[in-house]
């Protein structure tokens, strides 16, 4: 058993030094975990990684919290997840009280309105990646379906907003039915493996919840298919039902999501900070992440992971979901265009989609270049949004 004090320092690091999304969050652990300590063999690792996928919520931070309950126990889990995600949900929070002030620094908003303009070609590779892997794992009459599911997926996060979660549901549901009527027999259904997931899901819909935490929960409890499923959900309500933010704030703090180290969901504490300060912040990000410990303790603890990727209902009903997740990263591009507003931001998306898709560049090199050039604007007096 590994001590609290190394967990805390490694996965603390990770945490500092995890700029770049998920895929990088993943190559740490699995340099830590893996390669340098031997905690957990090679085939442990992407067994574990591959169940977290199964999983709403953001993966990579279930991911952290599974190895450190795997080398320290429960205690580990909670040390480890916290050392991993608090570096950079404290940066981002500071940076969101500069960026919705009343008076931001010129250079902070040029930075945003850039950066934000660069997320779009971001968001646009990130569902463009997905939907090839995606549509890779289905052929025949099942790669007809996930289409559909990817284009209501798309439509429901362009035009309906909050429309976004039950448009997964049933997606996932809808599959469920078809394959249980097809192949799945009364085994295969889904088991007492995945009810501590899906019954956090339930009860989300029942309880009387403030707005702030309903989004906060719909955001860690419910983005199946990555980080970037979690946008078109808070923009629906932080934008568009509860106008804490207009669509150029919104947008800064997908970029500062980005910018900052650690998972795009914590991007819910702009939103919070935005909704009621400080306090907001904290409330939400506590919300959000605390889905991530529920379901690693309850789903994936004591080798149940397992049998949770083996098990074809749950299977079968993230075949339906995940195909509609990833078009609602790309139906996303809409609402987050509305943030863009001077012509120079629509170049600098134009330039960063070049430098991702034809020049092959990082994210982080993308964007901070993209920062950079903002803040160079803003000092020249060039317009704001």
């Amino acid at each position: 058993m590994v001590g609290l004090g190394e967990v805390l320092r490694e996965w603390g690091r990770i945490g500092v030094a995890g700029f770049g999304g998920p895929p990088v969050h993943v190559a740490m652990l699995r340099e830590l975990c893996v390669e340098r300590r031997g905690w957990i063999d090679d085939r442990e690792f992407e067994d574990a990684n591959a169940a977290c996928g199964l999983l709403p919520g953001p993966a990579s931070t279930q991911m952290a919290i599974f190895c450190a309950q795997r080398v320290a126990g429960v205690r580990g889990a909670l040390v480890g997840g916290l050392a991993f995600i608090l570096p950079g949900l404290v940066l981002l929070i500071a940076l969101a009280a500069i960026s919705l002030s009343d008076q931001p620094p010129a250079w902070i908003r040029g930075a945003g309105a850039a950066a934000g303009a660069a997320v779009l070609a971001v968001v646009l590779q990130a569902g463009i990646a997905l939907a090839r892997t995606s549509l890779r794992a289905h052929s025949g009459a099942r790669l007809v379906r996930a289409l559909v599911y990817v284009a209501i997926g798309a439509g429901a996060a362009a035009v309906a907003g909050a429309g976004v979660v039950l448009a997964l549901l049933a997606c996932g549901l809808v599959e469920l039915v078809i394959r249980r009527g097809i192949s799945l027999g009364p085994r295969d259904s889904l088991s007492v493996v995945a009810a501590p997931g899906f019954a956090v899901l339930a009860a989300t819909g029942l309880a009387a919840l403030p707005a702030l935490v309903w989004t906060a929960l719909k955001v860690g409890a419910l983005s199946y298919g990555g980080g970037y499923v979690i946008v078109p959900i808070m923009q629906a309500d932080a934008v568009d039902a509860y106008h804490w933010m207009t669509d150029a704030q919104f947008l800064n703090a997908v970029a500062l999501g980005q910018l900052t180290p650690g998972p795009v969901v914590q991007t819910v504490a702009a939103v919070g900070y935005a909704a009621a300060g400080l306090g907001g912040a904290i409330v939400a990000s506590i919300v959000a992440f605390a889905p991530s410990f529920v379901l690693v303790w309850a789903v994936l603890g004591g080798g149940r992971f397992e049998r949770l990727r083996a098990n074809l209902g749950v299977r079968a009903f993230l075949d339906g979901a995940g195909p509609a997740a990833v078009g609602a990263i790309l139906g996303t591009l809409v609402p987050l265009a509305g943030g863009v507003h001077e012509p120079w931001q629509a170049a600098v998306a134009v330039a960063a989609a070049v430098a991702l898709f034809a020049a092959r560049q990082g994210t982080m090199v993308v964007l901070l270049a993209a920062a950079a050039l903002g803040v160079v604007l803003a000092l020249a007096g060039g317009p704001l949004p």
